[in-house]
């Protein structure tokens, strides 16, 4: 049975924090292959699909996008502000987790790159991942920059 409705909808993603030290507090971050933000940096994450729980598309597009699997993840917060996503309204629900691991990462399905970087030394992340990241700063306990 299909449905339709008078409103629209807004799409759902889900993106994920990933951290280590290495020494210093590392973030995971992938290098977007395609548009909107082509090029640029940014948390690894995609869309939830529709038979799909939130938790298992975060783990889903986190192996996908950077081959890392088994992470204990946490859910953070949502975060839904409108024009957050250049494509339209989009609703983020956000997950976080440590990677104790010194294994590597590899990039793939839309990710162009995978790579770890220092907290201290960050690019400009897509879409409001840098909000993201700072209001993560905030809430987690026992993470600091």
């Amino acid at each position: 049975m299909s449905y339709t409705y008078d409103y629209p909808r807004p799409a759902v993603t889900v993106d994920c924090l990933i951290f280590r030290k290495k020494p210093e507090l590392q973030i995971l971050l992938i290098q977007r292959k395609y548009d909107p933000f082509k090029d640029s940096w940014a948390l690894p994450g995609g869309f939830v699909e529709m038979d799909e729980d939130l938790i298992e598309a975060a783990y889903r597009e986190l192996e996908e996008e950077t081959g890392l699997k088994n992470i204990e993840l946490f859910q953070l917060q949502t975060f839904g502000k409108p024009g957050r996503d250049p494509r339209g309204r989009t609703i983020s629900i956000i997950f976080w987790g440590t990677h104790h691991e010194q294994a590597e990462v590899e990039a793939g399905d839309d990710a162009k790159n995978a790579a770890w970087f220092e907290i201290s030394q960050l690019p400009e992340l897509a879409f409001d991942h840098n909000h993201i990241l700072n209001v993560a700063f905030q809430m987690i306990p026992n993470l600091k920059k």
